[in-house]
């Protein structure tokens, strides 16, 4: 197969380049080559004029915003966006449920969600997760009864990732525990942040960051019209939305950027009678690390040639199983560059760079690049079934 771009793709290319180079303000791009994003606000701002240009949303229906773009075409949206350091549209809009209530919502849900879900007037946040259904969601707890023309909706979500700043939650609930299967009696519900009976609380992270978020229902009361879809079916729309959200997590340019920073870094720093660049146990793990996710960007350039053709490919469990160890690679190899220099993060008067104090808070949060998205050990289940045959 034909790997390498065509004239009309690097025209494309090109394009989206000088779009996202000159639309997006500099210094939201320059907070997030730093890794230092001013939540919600540059969010907002981005999701905002990507809006204007209409690229915010290129995988929905074109009726609701979307773009007629190839696989190809995506995915070099997908790589101009992070290597331009725009960041990135909120997924929980724009990957979540934008394409659900687009797929599977009434007209009226429509019209209501998708232009302020497109341009972030709303923020909502992913309600799945719970204490004791995580990987395994199907075992979910929080009920939903219907009364009248309200569900009444008690139970609790966790993980749930920048709740602080939502609006809306659209969450997974309970509508029949008596199902014969336990995938057949959960829903797909809409839930205003505001709600009475809806509390949230922060939970601080390894990095210090409060990222996640415990959410609890009391007695809340939700329109029915805020269901999507039909009762009972939300199991399948929750696949629909898990397949989207898998779509570009293997971020190869990510790691790509932060590949070259640690090269970067490793030339400046002296060591023996050069740099740690020089050094041959250095320099070998780097070569290593350069040539896999050279693989991975190949493979990944084949399963998106393969997804032209309107086949869903398996391979994407082992591009998201894969991509996930090269970004934990990426940064554990950044926090060695730093080396001494990473450890005293938030502490006053300390002459340290900033980047290299923000090496060990990522490597820690990038622990999570393994759950999210289907966990590691969901992903060789899926390789070892769909692509061994085992």
């Amino acid at each position: 197969m034909q790997l390498a771009l065509t004239d009309e793709e690097i025209a494309f290319r090109d394009q989206i380049r000088n779009t996202l180079t000159t639309k997006i303000p500099k210094e939201i791009r320059d907070r997030a080559a730093a890794g230092t994003t001013k939540m919600p606000d540059d969010i907002v701002t981005t999701m905002r004029i990507l809006n204007e240009e209409g690229i915010v949303a290129p995988g929905w229906p074109v009726e609701w915003g979307g773009q007629d773009w190839s696989p190809v075409q995506m995915h070099i949206w997908q790589n101009e966006m992070i290597l331009a350091s725009v960041p990135d549209p909120l997924p929980f809009n724009t990957s979540m449920v934008g394409p659900v209530i687009a797929a599977f919502g009434s007209q009226e849900q429509k019209e209501k969600f998708l232009p302020a879900t497109r341009n972030c007037d709303i923020w909502w946040c992913q309600g799945f997760s719970e204490p004791e259904a995580g990987s395994d969601l199907a075992s979910l707890k929080t009920r939903a009864v219907r009364d009248g023309d309200d569900y009444v909706v008690n139970g609790q979500k966790i993980w749930t990732t920048l709740g602080q700043y939502a609006d809306w939650i659209f969450a997974l609930v309970r509508t029949n525990p008596d199902a014969p299967k336990r995938q057949m009696g959960i829903s797909f519900l809409l839930i205003p942040m505001d709600a009475p009976g809806v509390t949230i609380r922060p939970i601080q992270l390894i990095d210090g960051s409060f990222e996640v978020n415990e959410v609890f229902f009391e007695n809340v009361r939700v329109p029915a019209e805020n269901l999507v879809g039909e009762e009972n079916a939300g199991w399948s729309y929750a696949k629909f939305l898990l397949g989207n959200e898998r779509t570009g997590v293997t971020r190869v340019a990510a790691t790509k950027i932060r590949l070259a920073a640690a090269k970067e870094r490793a030339a400046k720093i002296p060591a023996g009678e050069g740099t740690l660049l020089d050094q041959p146990l250095f320099a070998a793990r780097l070569a290593e690390l350069e040539n896999e996710l050279l693989a991975l960007e190949l493979t990944q350039l084949r399963v998106v040639a393969s997804s032209a053709e309107g086949k869903p490919n398996p391979a994407s469990s082992l591009l998201k199983l894969r991509g996930s160890e090269m970004q934990q690679a990426a940064t554990e190899l950044l926090a060695d560059v730093a080396a001494a220099d990473s450890l005293p993060v938030n502490a006053p008067d300390v002459s340290s760079p900033e980047w290299a104090q923000l090496t060990v808070p990522t490597y820690l949060n990038y622990r999570k690049v393994s759950i999210y998205s289907g966990s590691s050990e969901v992903q060789r289940t899926i390789i070892s079934s769909s692509i061994l045959g085992l």
